[in-house]
């Protein structure tokens, strides 16, 4: 199977799902292209890409609108163009995810875990932190005590400061006596990781055919590397991002969350490279062209270019 031929079956695979969420789409646009190179498009610029997944005008317009009454995204206009960028908030979550999404599994393990206790907040409140520390990887226990054995410090405190709930939140550490087995069953009913090991073998099994074909080719062409890099971190983003990402003492020996990592970590590295060249040519900014990516962006996966020569693949 060519590339051009595994990237269109995976094309048509997104298109004909019965409900295809144009505005997660856009949010994995925004944060795994745009956010590393300036964080500003223009709409038309937006419009026109999401064509080539099966988007409308109308519904890219519509997620757009909603993504910016959710916080996420802020307009700038400029005569008749509108130029989205990223809010402060959205920056944050974003940066927060993006520890995760392209973060190795944790592996090293002191037995300890990180509690916290809601109590103090009122239901509303409360719903919110459980839902903005779940994206965190934090499992509820109850209602009011959720739970993380490697939970990224940093991460946490921004979040809690953002939700201006740092001074009501009590956070904990403690590890369990005698009772690991229970609480691997609890772990498990809490986060659902049957479920969440289920959806990362699919994922394995969608992309592989993709991560075949461009390991046995030469040359993918930059819009198809773009459509599939997207596709790609779409698909795992929505599975990672409801995993824990438990250390590997509290999961199975044959997990799929490993394979999936791999797997996403070997193809994004053969083809960011040409996915960014699409990107500089189709995507406008209030002030041209997209600049070169930076911040961490090179440092995704451990090291895009290593892994890429690791790979045994140049263009």
């Amino acid at each position: 199977m060519s590339i051009e031929t595994a990237c269109q079956a995976l094309i048509d695979e997104y298109r004909s799902r019965p409900t295809i969420r144009a505005g997660s789409l856009i949010t994995t646009i925004f944060g795994d292209s745009i956010a590393p190179r300036g964080g500003t498009l223009w709409l038309g610029s937006l419009i026109s890409i999401m064509a080539d997944f099966g988007v409308s005008e109308r519904l890219v317009r519509t997620s757009v609108f909603r993504l910016a009454n959710d916080g996420w995204l802020e307009s700038e206009q400029r005569g008749r163009r509108a130029y989205y960028s990223l809010t402060a908030d959205g920056r944050e979550r974003f940066r927060a995810a993006t520890h995760r999404i392209y973060g190795a599994p944790a592996e090293a393990w002191d037995g300890y875990w990180s509690l916290l206790l809601l109590s103090n907040l009122n239901a509303t409140t409360r719903d919110l932190v459980r839902k903005e520390c779940g994206w965190l990887g934090f499992g509820s226990f109850s209602t009011s005590v959720m739970a993380h054995p490697t939970p990224n410090t940093e991460d946490l405190n921004d979040t809690l400061r953002r939700l201006g709930v740092a001074d009501k939140v009590v956070i904990m550490t403690g590890s369990t006596v005698d009772s690991d087995d229970a609480m691997r069953r609890l772990a498990n009913e809490s986060w659902n990781l049957s479920d969440i090991d289920a959806k990362y073998k699919k994922f394995v099994k969608r992309f592989w055919p993709a991560l075949n074909a461009i390991s046995s080719s030469e040359f993918i062409a930059p819009k198809t590397a773009f459509l599939l890099r997207t596709l790609l971190i779409q698909d795992y983003r929505t599975v990672l991002l409801r995993d824990p990402q438990m250390p590997t003492a509290l999961l199975p020996s044959d997990w799929n969350g490993v394979a999936a990592y791999r797997l996403c970590r070997d193809l994004y590295s053969l083809i960011y490279e040409r996915a960014d060249e699409h990107l500089s040519a189709a995507i406008e900014t209030k002030d041209g062209v997209l600049p070169a990516p930076g911040g961490g962006y090179h440092q995704r996966f451990g090291g895009l270019q290593n892994n890429k020569q690791r790979g045994g693949i140049e263009k």
